[in-house]
């Protein structure tokens, strides 16, 4: 897990250069996506901009980043409800514990943004109990279970939809920096669960750009599953007894 962690922070630094970023991002820029991540991600999207506007800010961002964590649960969740089902499929198995140790990276990636955010939207008073906290908490508890069915139900499917919704979130992070550029910079970050996560940021334009690259980051990750692992795996009733 540590090699893991370390080179995922390494390629956060990496891309906080633009041209590394536009290399990076490029390969997966305009993916053709089905018709239903499409429909749920307007959904998603939709919902998001009714409840808290389409600028971003510190409590969006919060709200947002409860339900961000989810798909990478209820991957993991998943992954471990198909290896109980077929467990004598030993490539499938393989596959399926390369998927959970992903989710659960990135579970904890997305765990430091939402501790995070929120602590910094408390400092800007920019935070509600119902509105940015009830709200996105019973949310996530539906989302969790749609995105369950949904990746036991189509692997392809679901994992397109992620695209999207970081596709957004990574749009939003960086329409943040532009439009608060000198003030991030001039704001220091003080957060012991940043520290505690491993990450060192000295202001709080250096902490959205290292998020906003997690978001790149996973964006493509989420492609590269269905491309290396194909876009099904079919389960085989034989190997299972």
């Amino acid at each position: 897990m540590n090699e893991e962690f370390d080179a995922h922070e390494a390629l956060v630094r990496e891309l906080s250069d633009p041209h590394l970023r536009e290399q990076y991002a490029r390969p997966y820029n305009g993916r053709k996506i089905g018709l239903v991540p499409k429909i749920l991600a307007a959904f998603l999207v939709g919902s998001g901009t009714l409840l808290y506007g389409r600028r971003p800010s510190y409590g969006k961002f919060k709200a947002i980043e409860v339900i961000a964590r989810v798909p990478y649960q209820s991957w993991e969740v998943a992954a471990y409800t198909l290896v109980s089902a077929f467990h004598g499929n030993e490539k499938m198995a393989i596959e399926l514990c390369k998927t959970s140790a992903f989710s659960r990276f990135a579970q904890d990636n997305e765990t430091m943004h939402v501790v995070v955010i929120s602590h910094l939207a408390r400092r800007k008073k920019d935070h509600g109990l119902f509105r940015f906290t009830l709200i996105p908490l019973i949310f996530a508890l539906i989302y969790f279970w749609a995105i369950y069915f949904l990746y036991m139900i189509s692997h392809k499917a679901a994992l397109e939809l992620n695209y999207l919704f970081e596709s957004h979130a990574y749009e939003q992070y960086q329409e943040f920096i532009d439009t608060n550029e000198e003030m991030l910079k001039q704001t220091p970050v003080m957060s012991d669960f940043l520290a505690f996560y491993g990450r060192n940021v000295k202001s709080e334009y250096e902490f959205f750009e290292s998020v906003r690259n997690d978001e790149l980051i996973h964006r493509n990750r989420s492609i590269r599953e269905l491309e290396v692992r194909g876009t099904r795996i079919k389960p085989s009733f034989e190997e299972t007894v």
